[in-house]
């Protein structure tokens, strides 16, 4: 995997061939830049459409993710309104570099809810990918009844532990992905995993891709 950067992103970059059919665009913390080889070592092995994997660091997770001011969830760390400047950073940058066929942007967790704000955005993305997407951001499922997915195909997931928790606002999280996935009108997929949050992150992302560049 090669690591460069692009306006002053650190991003990292698998190619399966020169002229991929898909480009798969990534969003990534520390903790999921980490498991990128194991991602791409079981996309790899249950895929067999070329792509070209582009991962790009986020810094302020909360921040730069969030499609709209929220209260601190956990902390006192507030989620800011980023989400527009980073779509740009991604349709700017990042999609005219990287040729392909076809696009998808996909995400685990905060990643996962920007890459399905996203595709209410723009287009660009025949594919996308939230996995463990955190639906339960306030007013989500407000914006989502209010608007129309403009990607071909959607894969959501989530981890059946998940909504099993003493937050009241998260532990809503089954019954609003549920609501996502009956609202969208495209082809869809939803998928139960087993495990909490955190169990699994690289391969559960793995499997939303696999299903979206099918």
């Amino acid at each position: 995997m090669k690591q460069i950067e692009i306006a002053e992103r650190q991003v990292w970059i698998h190619q399966t061939t020169e002229r991929p059919e898909w480009v798969i665009i990534q969003p990534v913390d520390e903790h999921d830049q980490q498991g990128l080889d194991e991602e791409i070592a079981w996309l790899s092995s249950h895929s067999s459409t070329t792509f070209t994997l582009v991962a790009f660091r986020i810094s302020d997770w909360n921040t730069e993710l969030s499609p709209w001011r929220a209260p601190a969830v956990f902390g006192r760390e507030d989620f800011g309104e980023g989400a527009s400047k980073t779509l740009c950073y991604v349709l700017d940058e990042l999609v005219p570099r990287f040729k392909g066929n076809r696009y998808c942007l996909g995400g685990y967790s905060l990643a996962g809810l920007f890459a399905l704000w996203s595709g209410y955005q723009t287009n660009v993305f025949t594919s996308i990918v939230g996995a463990s997407p955190s639906v339960w951001f306030p007013i989500w499922i407000e914006f989502v009844e209010s608007h129309q997915m403009k990607a071909n195909r959607v894969y959501l997931s989530l981890g059946d532990m998940e909504p099993k928790t003493r937050n009241p606002l998260m532990a809503g999280v089954g019954e609003c992905i549920e609501r996502m996935h009956e609202l969208l009108d495209c082809e869809k997929m939803m998928e139960w995993n087993e495990g909490n949050h955190f169990k699994d992150n690289a391969i559960r992302t793995a499997k939303g891709l696999a299903w979206a560049i099918r």
